[in-house]
C-alpha cells in the first residue's frame, strides 16, 4: 500500500489528514510483515501505528496491555468509529470474557485487547491456534524485560506465542520508556529479525519543578495555594491509597474538585472516575500509578508527585501525561529528604524480595508441594512477593507447577539447579540503582528534561530550556497562616473510613479519629502504650467523639465494647466509659485477650496477620449481646485483622450489628507490643498443615 493510498483510507476510517514520518514508516515496515520495536515519547501516537494497520488486514489483531483504563478508553472510540474490537481483562465478569473470546473465534472482531494476566488462565498457546490473527501488537514492552520498570512474569507467555508465529507475521512492540539495556534485551528475546526505532523523547513543553519540603504538611499547604492558580485539569500521584483519600479530602475541603483513585475501588468507581476525568468533570484526581498511564487525554495540564517515584524511568512515563496536545504543561516533584524515601524502598523490596527471601521459599518446598497461600504462610513473605518469587523459580527450572484436586501447587523439581543469588542481586542492584538516579534527578542543578531523556538512552542534545534549573529558579513553601489553619482543622475533621466487613459476621464499616499523618495523635497512642497511661489526653478524646458524630451519629447503638490491646488497656477502658457517658451508651465488659500474640507488623501478609490473632479472643462478659447493635472501640488499625477475629467472636452471640471505631487508620509502627519469635520449623508446620 503506497502512502497516499493509506492517508485516504486514514481519512475515511480514523478522520486524520496523515501520517507522521515515522509513523509511516512503522506502518509500512508492519504491512510488509516486520517485526518493529518502537521506543517512542507519550503522546507521539504509537496507537496509530498499530490501529490503522489492523483496519486494513484481513484477520484479527491481537494487542497485549497492562492498562485496563486504556483499554477501555481506546475500545470505546474503535467502536465509536465503526471498529469492532473488544478487551478481555480480570474487572470483566467471565461470562463477558468468554462472549468476547467466542466473537474472536468466530472472526466478528477486528482488534482484541488482552491484559497478560488472562495469559494464565488456561492454554492460551492453544486458544490462539483457533484464531485467525493478523497481527500482534506488544504494548508497554518493557514488561517483556527483567531489567525493565514494570517486568510481567506474564509478558514472557507473550514471547513464547510470538516466538511460534511464521517468519514474515507483522509483530510490534512500543514502549516509552526502554533504556538501551532493557532495548537490547527484547530484541534478543523476539528472536526473529527485528528493527529498532528509537525517537526522541524531549518534552520542552512541560515545566518541570522540583521542591524540597520538611513534612507532608507543607506540600498540602503548597496545593492549597498554588493548585487553584493552575489552568485546566491534572493528576497529583501519591503512594498509597490512603494517602490518595487524604489529599482529595483535603482539595476538596479547600473548595477545589478532587476525587481519589486506587486499584482497591471498585471496578464500577474506577471507571466513572476515568470518565470524569476525560470529561473535566474534576479539577484533578487523586491517585496511585493505578491512572494514567492509560488513560487518552491529551489537554492534561498538569501532573504533581507528593512521592518521589521508584526511578527516572517511572517518572519520565507518569510526567509524560501532561501537554500531550503540545500546548505547555506544569510538572511538580515534592520531595522531603527525611520520610520520601520509604515509600519507594518499600516497592523495590516487594517487587524485587530480597535473597533470603528466596531461599525462605525453596526452604518451606522441602516439606513438600504447597499453593500460593501455603507458600506465604511456610516463608513469610506477603503474596506479592510469594507471586513473584515462585514465577522466578519456576523460570529457572527449580520449581515445577502442578493442578491437583485442591488447586495449582508448586514442588521443587528433582534434581533442580541451584537459585542463581548472582542474576538476582544484579537485578536488585539495578533497582537500587535506579532509586539512586531517582535522588540525583532531584538534587541535579542541569535541565531536568535532559537528565532523564539522558536516563533512558536518548541522544538529544541541548536542553529544554523551561525546567527550574533552565530558568534558574528555586521553588520552595512559604509561610501562609491561613492554610496553615485550615489544615490544622482539616485533620480534626477528615476521618478516615474503615472498609472491614468480614464474612459470616454482623461487622459493618466504621470510622477512625485520625489517619497516620497526624503526627499528634500517633505521638498520643505511642505515649500511652509506652508508659502503659490510665487514659488519653482530652484532645484525643473530644476527636473520636468529634468523629462518632460526624458519620455514625444518627445511628442507633446498644453499647460499646473494646479490644484488649497491649499496653494500653488501661486507656481504651478509661475512653470506652467516657465515651459512653458522652454518648449515653452502656459500656460493655467482656472481650478477653486468651493467648499472647506476636506483634503485626511482623509478618509479611494479611494472611499470616489472620492467623496470629486466630483464636486469641473470647468474650466472657455478663451481658448478653443479643440483637444489640455495638460499637467496637479500638486504638489502632493497620489491615484491621484483629477487629475481624474480635467480630468472628462476637457474631455467634447474636449481636446484630458491629461497628469499628478506632482511634487511628493507617501503617504506622507503634512500640510496646510483646515479640514472639516463630522459627522456621514451626513456620513450615504451619505451611503444612494448611
Amino acid at each position: 500500500m503506497i502512502r497516499e493510498e493509506a492517508e485516504k483510507r486514514l481519512r475515511a476510517v480514523f478522520g486524520l489528514e496523515r501520517f507522521h514520518e515515522r509513523q509511516w514508516e512503522v506502518i509500512e515496515r508492519v504491512l510488509r510483515g516486520e517485526r518493529v520495536l518502537l521506543i517512542e515519547k507519550t503522546g507521539f501516537g504509537k496507537s496509530l501505528c498499530y490501529q490503522f494497520p489492523a483496519t486494513q488486514m484481513a484477520g484479527l489483531t491481537i494487542v497485549f496491555s497492562p492498562l485496563i483504563a486504556l483499554m477501555r478508553d481506546q475500545v470505546g472510540k474503535l467502536k465509536a468509529r465503526g471498529i469492532a474490537a473488544e478487551c478481555l481483562n480480570s474487572s470483566q465478569s467471565p461470562d463477558e470474557n468468554r462472549r468476547i473470546m467466542e466473537a474472536a473465534r468466530a472472526g466478528n472482531l477486528k482488534i482484541l485487547y488482552i491484559a497478560p494476566e488472562r495469559l494464565e488462565i488456561g492454554n492460551w498457546l492453544y486458544e490462539a491456534r483457533l484464531l485467525k490473527m493478523a497481527m500482534v501488537v506488544i504494548d508497554e514492552a518493557h514488561c517483556i524485560s527483567t531489567w525493565g520498570h514494570d517486568f510481567r512474569p506474564s509478558y514472557r507467555r507473550i514471547v513464547d506465542l510470538v516466538n511460534m508465529l511464521p517468519e514474515h507475521f507483522p509483530v510490534l512492540a512500543v514502549t516509552a520508556t526502554a533504556t538501551p539495556m532493557v532495548e537490547a534485551d527484547i530484541i534478543s528475546q523476539i528472536r526473529e529479525k527485528i528493527t529498532s526505532l528509537r525517537g526522541n523523547l524531549m518534552r520542552p513543553n512541560l515545566r518541570q519543578l522540583v521542591i524540597e519540603v520538611e513534612n507532608e504538611d507543607q506540600k498540602m499547604v503548597w496545593l492549597a495555594e498554588h493548585l487553584h492558580k493552575i489552568q485546566g485539569t491534572g493528576i497529583i500521584y501519591a503512594g498509597t491509597h490512603s494517602a490518595t483519600e487524604t489529599y482529595a479530602n483535603w482539595l476538596r475541603y479547600m473548595g477545589m474538585n478532587a476525587i481519589a483513585y486506587h486499584g482497591g475501588l471498585e471496578p464500577e468507581d474506577r471507571r466513572r472516575i476515568e470518565a470524569g476525568l476525560l470529561a473535566n468533570s474534576y479539577k484533578c484526581v487523586v491517585s496511585t500509578n493505578a491512572l494514567g498511564m492509560g488513560i487518552d487525554k491529551p489537554d492534561i495540564r498538569f501532573v504533581i508527585h507528593t512521592q518521589i517515584p521508584q526511578s527516572p524511568i517511572h517518572y519520565y512515563q507518569e510526567i509524560g501525561r501532561a501537554g500531550r496536545d503540545g500546548q505547555p504543561g506544569i510538572v511538580v516533584l515534592f520531595f522531603n529528604p527525611s520520610e520520601d524515601m520509604r515509600l519507594p524502598i518499600s516497592f523495590i523490596e516487594n517487587c524485587k524480595p530480597s535473597k533470603d527471601k528466596y531461599e525462605r521459599v525453596i526452604e518451606s518446598l522441602k516439606t513438600g508441594p504447597l499453593g500460593l497461600h501455603g507458600l506465604v504462610r511456610g516463608a513469610n513473605v506477603n503474596t506479592t512477593q510469594a507471586t513473584l518469587i515462585k514465577t522466578d523459580l519456576i523460570e529457572q527450572g527449580i520449581v515445577e507447577e502442578f493442578q491437583d484436586n485442591a488447586g495449582r501447587k508448586y514442588a521443587l523439581k528433582r534434581n533442580a539447579p541451584s537459585f542463581d543469588h548472582e542474576h538476582h542481586e544484579e537485578l536488585r542492584n539495578a533497582k537500587w540503582a535506579d532509586l539512586e538516579q531517582m535522588q540525583a534527578y532531584v538534587q541535579t542543578r542541569d535541565c531536568r528534561m535532559k537528565f532523564l531523556c539522558d536516563f533512558l538512552g536518548d541522544q538529544m542534545t541541548g536542553n529544554c530550556g523551561n525546567c527550574d534549573n533552565c530558568r534558574k529558579r528555586v521553588f520552595q513553601v512559604d509561610d501562609h497562616p491561613a492554610s496553615t489553619n485550615c489544615l490544622e482543622a482539616f485533620k480534626d475533621s477528615a476521618f478516615p473510613t474503615l472498609s472491614l466487613k468480614a464474612a459470616k459476621t454482623a461487622l459493618t464499616d466504621g470510622l477512625a479519629a485520625a489517619n497516620s499523618t497526624n503526627k499528634r495523635v500517633i505521638q498520643a497512642i505511642q505515649s500511652a502504650r509506652i508508659s502503659q497511661s490510665e487514659q488519653y489526653p482530652e484532645f484525643l478524646i473530644a476527636l473520636i467523639v468529634k468523629a462518632f458524630h460526624s458519620k455514625l451519629g444518627d445511628g442507633k447503638f446498644d453499647g460499646i465494647l473494646y479490644v484488649p490491646t497491649s499496653g494500653s488497656d488501661n486507656a481504651l477502658r478509661h475512653l470506652a466509659q467516657k465515651l459512653g457517658g458522652l454518648l449515653g451508651l452502656h459500656v460493655i465488659h467482656g472481650i478477653v485477650k486468651t493467648r499472647a500474640t506476636a506483634p503485626q507488623a511482623s509478618f509479611s501478609s494479611s494472611i499470616l496477620r489472620s492467623e496470629n490473632v486466630k483464636g486469641a479472643f473470647s468474650y466472657q462478659g455478663r451481658d448478653s449481646l443479643l440483637g444489640k447493635s455495638v460499637l467496637l472501640l479500638d486504638d489502632f488499625c493497620e489491615t484491621g485483622s484483629t477487629i475481624k477475629e474480635v467480630s468472628r467472636i462476637l457474631t455467634p452471640l447474636g449481636v446484630s450489628k458491629i461497628t469499628p471505631l478506632v482511634l487511628l487508620s493507617g501503617k504506622v509502627e507503634l512500640a510496646n507490643e510483646p515479640v514472639i519469635q516463630q522459627s522456621k520449623s514451626e513456620l513450615r508446620a504451619s505451611a503444612i498443615q494448611h
